[in-house]
């Protein structure tokens, strides 16, 4: 059989009129394989495509999810999946690198339970925190219309055709320092979940975000080496794509910044020990007016990781050594929030330096890297 003809035999047909019938939408999965699409956290064989769906396998287990191969910030997805018996899973979007997906980003979830009173665990749920306004699973062997229109800061989502969720991201406390970029993902939870129809219209971006290091020659372009220790010199070295760190000092970036929101990736080995310096004369340590927060995999230090050093102790992270974990920092004002892997762990109102200033990459000491990659700030 021919490819044309195989496209168009009865099992991959409704897939094929669904997006031909929908102006802008692209399909994200060709009815026969994965390709578009990744299994993180979990063994090969977790999903698997067979006539024309997507399917979760018994080895689905969480933490293991399917990613596209895209990141996304506004669109409009839509999809079908199937529910018979048991079924728990659900749909991310704007999903990590690395990281918690349900927390950095979000989840929308799948239950088969046609709850009476909708919960924060039910289908069409922002999980585990926003309930549906109502809950309409079909649950007994049939298939169900998902569709979520993400379109910063409103975020809809409708199931069998009912609006569910129609949310203010912004005005939503828990929601509005959640990642506004990332990937779409699938999570079986180890359920024989399907899915098919899987397609999206890709809506204008509204993020503006400062790139202060994405790829190597924006070390030498946005920072300069702030502070260095004679007895150990700071060594900052950019290795396709990620910023390393090594020896004592500061790596401070060239433009200064009052009221922002940064974002990036870090690494570190076990006892990791470092900071972010913020508001500071992009003179390290060797000037106090700067406040620091802190990198350091110890929980119980006096200041672990996400404390405001000298000031706050924050709630020890969820985080694990020599593995990426998203680190978010807002300073507005007084108040300054950080956030570990989605989870808020220091909040403090009472900031006096209230001037702009650098923000500066700690090198605690020689032989403790640290690595950062995808930093970007956002003034506020």
């Amino acid at each position: 059989m021919n490819r044309r003809a195989f496209l168009f035999t009865p099992a991959f047909l409704p897939a094929i009129l669904a997006v031909q019938s929908e102006e802008g939408f692209t399909p994200l999965f060709d009815g026969q394989t994965l390709n578009g699409w990744t299994i993180r956290d979990g063994p090969e064989s977790a999903f698997f495509a067979r006539d024309g769906e997507i399917a979760a396998s018994p080895s689905s287990i969480h933490p293991c999810w399917l990613r596209s191969s895209k990141q996304y910030e506004n669109f409009d997805f839509r999809c079908e999946f199937f529910v018979k018996g048991w079924i728990d899973g659900g749909v991310y979007l704007h999903a990590p690198e690395h990281g918690r997906n349900t927390f950095c980003g979000m989840q929308v979830k799948i239950f088969h339970q046609l709850d009476k009173t909708p919960m924060s665990n039910s289908t069409g749920a922002i999980f585990p925190l926003i309930a549906p306004s109502k809950v309409n699973v079909r649950s007994d062997g049939q298939w169900n219309t998902l569709r979520i229109l993400m379109d910063w800061p409103q975020l809809s989502v409708w199931v069998n055709g009912e609006q569910v969720q129609d949310l203010n991201v912004e005005q939503t406390p828990e929601l509005r320092y959640r990642l506004r970029r990332g990937y779409l993902g699938l999570s079986g939870l180890g359920y024989p979940i399907r899915f098919r129809n899987i397609r999206i219209k890709e809506l204008p971006d509204k993020e503006q975000w400062q790139y202060l290091f994405e790829a190597d020659a924006d070390l030498e372009k946005n920072w300069f080496v702030s502070e260095s220790a004679e007895r150990a010199p700071a060594k900052f070295e950019a290795m396709n794509g990620v910023l390393r760190g090594d020896g004592a000092g500061h790596l401070a970036t060239r433009e200064k910044y009052r009221d922002f929101v940064l974002q990036l990736y870090v690494r570190g080995p076990r006892h990791h020990n470092g900071g972010i310096l913020i508001r500071s004369l992009g003179r390290g340590l060797s000037d106090p007016r700067h406040y620091e927060i802190q990198i350091h995999n110890v929980e119980e230090a006096h200041y672990p990781t996400g404390s405001l050093y000298h000031h706050k102790r924050s709630i020890y992270p969820r985080i694990d050594d020599d593995q990426w974990f998203l680190m978010q920092v807002v300073a507005q004002g007084r108040k300054c929030l950080v956030r570990v892997n989605g989870e808020d762990v220091m909040e403090y109102d009472q900031l006096e330096n209230l001037e702009e200033g650098h923000i500066e990459l700690q090198a605690h000491q020689p032989g403790v890297w640290l690595e950062y990659k995808h930093i970007r700030v956002r003034r506020l």
